[in-house]
């Protein structure tokens, strides 16, 4: 039987990554309410969970017992970000939140189901103006220099931005993944003639997920931060196209002592393009669990269709970003009470 996380040697271990935990929360709200942000509060229970196909989320019903209303089915969101941009829409202005959310089967060193997302959205703000702001905000509550699992990342160094077309030419053998933008095919092609031939069923995002996360994803963010930006537009997700390389999409991920910290976007603002994605995303949900899942949220449709200023935001995984400024070696040291 293991050790209650509450029993005070357990605690007791904890406590001074905690307590930076509680520092760094101070910190980041101080960084953000200096910059013009309002706090916000969003529901966390919402009748779809989120965008991303791969995620899995917690389902719930609301059963009427106490004043009106139907029942319905529900869930625990997986990010805030669909709440927020409708207040967005609503004209709030340039908010940020320190979101709980759930992820249902994540658990390991870097995950847990229960966890602390930082998300923060400027309107007017560009793409590359979201980039200077998160470098300055992850020097203004770290230490200058951060390490995990060995690995040092100085941050006082100027962060790197590396293209997805550039990492994967850099580090899969000059494959051009552009060329192949969502093609099973001429990816299948191009990964055997770079020397890593795809395996059996291996379709275009399985490829291209196996390779970026064996070749691409270690030997980035090490001695320095890095930005992985302009993604293969199949992995646009809620993010614009690159107006000047439509193959490309405006999102970025950044990378610290080896850890994915932040996923981004130059937000789409097209209601009706945003509903073609959903519809196949569920659709690709479907084929792959077999499960229904959640439909449409066509309020947030509607909340696009009204009007979505041009926006930039961020979703930046609190618990690691804490493991990192207190050189915590796991998630669960970060948390108060962690499941296991």
């Amino acid at each position: 039987m293991p050790t209650p996380p509450w029993m005070p040697e357990r605690l007791a271990a904890r406590l001074p990554f905690l307590h930076r935990r509680a520092e760094l929360t101070a910190a980041t709200r101080r960084f953000f309410t200096d910059r013009g942000y309002l706090e916000v509060e969003t529901p966390c229970l919402v009748p779809a969970p989120g965008a991303e196909v791969h995620i899995r989320a917690f389902a719930t019903r609301f059963e009427p017992h106490l004043g009106a209303g139907e029942g319905r089915p529900l869930w625990l969101r997986t990010s805030p970000e669909l709440a927020i941009k409708r207040l967005l829409a609503g004209g709030c202005g340039p908010v940020f939140e320190l979101a709980r959310v759930w992820r249902n089967g994540e658990l390991s060193a870097h995950h847990a189901p229960e966890f602390t997302m930082l998300e923060w959205y400027r309107p007017g703000l560009s793409f590359e103006g979201l980039m200077e702001e998160t470098e300055a905000f992850v020097r203004a509550v770290c230490p200058p220099v951060v390490e995990h699992g060995g690995i040092r990342t100085d941050l006082t160094r100027p962060f790197e931005q590396l293209t997805m077309q550039e990492a994967f030419a850099r580090h899969c053998n000059g494959l051009d993944l552009l060329a192949t933008e969502g093609d099973t095919v001429r990816l299948r092609a191009a990964a055997s003639a770079a020397g890593f031939p795809p395996r059996e069923g291996e379709g275009w995002e399985d490829l291209f997920f196996r390779l970026l996360l064996e070749r691409v994803e270690p030997a980035i963010g090490r001695d320095r931060a890095t930005f992985l930006t302009h993604w293969p537009a199949p992995q646009a997700a809620l993010a614009r196209r690159d107006p000047t390389d439509p193959r490309a999409a405006l999102r970025f991920e950044l990378f610290v002592a080896g850890i994915e910290l932040a996923n981004a976007f130059d937000e789409l603002t097209d209601a009706a393009e945003q509903r073609a994605r959903f519809h196949e995303a569920n659709e690709e949900r479907r084929r792959l669990t077999g499960e229904h899942g959640w439909e449409v949220d066509e309020d947030f449709i509607a909340a696009l269709d009204h009007g979505l200023p041009p926006t930039a935001g961020i979703a930046l995984g609190f618990d690691r970003l804490a493991m990192l400024a207190s050189g915590a070696p796991s998630v669960e040291d970060v948390l108060w009470l962690p499941l296991s």
